[in-house]
């Protein structure tokens, strides 16, 4: 009897146990190490990009304006930003040596870079496996995402026009003198069509060009030549950087003939805006180098992202004058406080 009353209560727990694993009052416990199929995969999100600013140089106000701007950019937008560039603008050697070493590195998520030889960049970002946007200077290639910078060509038109209208308010001849910076150098040449567009359009004529390499030294000794060759004088002076328009203009003190030429320069930075107000310069064509260097590092980490950029993005630019000079001086300042 009592062997009996084992066995049925042997099976009852059987009954029991089957009913509680084949049941679903009670849900089994779900086993650690089983993949979860209703689980999405995907990759970790990248938060500690490195970018690389490789400028023309550091070593004027322009360009420390964009290094500015391009650090700025790289704190708020919580990311690591070397900005780098070579010793002048003629550096060609350096500048290339800086691209080649940075690019092969295989650091950096991305480069700005504002070429000194455009062509020879474009070669160099054949088939680079990370975005590249410029700035100030276009390279043309498809590996270039992106231009941030002047539209240098319109913004010399407003120059030239701007420079037309002050020869004709003073009284003076219709003439002018182009002093440039490099030879063959994109924004240089840019920049002269602009002027030659918007002076000629005027009623204006053209009637020098000349090359400074980019040195205050050589656009003043340029501009010795000038007052020997025209020593009745010229209605304007159209230069592609401020530097060598303030030297330009230095030269021509005590010379009557130069006493009212027009002397217009580009960039728009501090030692331009002192110089209109003291009578150093009369014009200056501003960019805003400051936000192209901001802009460019914004833009550059969206493609790296995988965004879309448009091929230009412009950054404007303004005429500086004896009334507004002073504002724009003060906000010049605020960008290196």
């Amino acid at each position: 009897m009592k062997k009996a009353l084992a066995l049925l209560m042997a099976l009852m727990m059987g009954l029991a146990t089957g009913c509680s694993n084949g049941g679903t009052d009670t849900p089994s416990e779900p086993d650690p190490g089983a993949a979860d199929p209703g689980a999405q995969t995907s990759e970790p999100v990248k938060d500690d990009y490195k970018l690389c600013v490789i400028l023309k140089t550091l070593a004027t106000e322009y360009w420390g304006y964009i290094g500015a701007g391009a650090e700025a950019a790289g704190k708020e937008l919580g990311i690591d930003v070397e900005v780098i560039g070579a010793a002048s603008e003629t550096a060609y050697d350096e500048q290339i040596s800086m691209i080649e070493t940075k690019i092969s590195s295989g650091e950096y998520d991305g480069f700005v870079i504002a070429p000194l030889q455009a062509d020879m960049v474009s070669t160099m970002i054949e088939g680079i496996d990370v975005p590249v946007v410029s700035v100030d200077t276009k390279i043309d290639s498809p590996a270039c995402l992106s231009f941030v910078g002047t539209g240098n060509e319109p913004a010399g038109e407003v120059g030239g026009k701007a420079a037309a209208e002050a020869c004709k308010q003073a009284g003076l001849p219709m003439t002018a003198v182009c002093i440039m910076g490099v030879q063959g150098d994109t924004t240089t040449e840019t920049r002269l069509a602009g002027y030659k567009k918007g002076f000629e359009d005027a009623g204006g004529e053209i009637i020098a060009v000349q090359y400074c390499d980019s040195d205050p030294n050589k656009a003043a000794a340029i501009m010795e030549s000038v007052m020997q060759n025209y020593p009745d004088g010229v209605g304007a002076v159209l230069v592609s950087g401020d530097d060598y328009c303030i030297a330009a203009n230095r030269v021509t003190k005590g010379n009557a003939a130069f006493e009212k030429t027009v002397f217009v320069g580009f960039d728009g930075i501090q030692s331009a805006c002192e110089a209109i107000l003291d009578g150093r310069e009369t014009l200056s064509v501003a960019q805003d180098p400051y936000g192209m260097g901001f802009t460019s590092v914004e833009a550059l980490l969206r493609a790296v992202k995988g965004e879309k950029l448009d091929e230009f993005i412009d950054t404007g630019a303004s005429i500086v004058n004896p009334e507004n000079a002073a504002e724009r001086l003060e906000l010049l300042k605020s960008y290196t406080k």
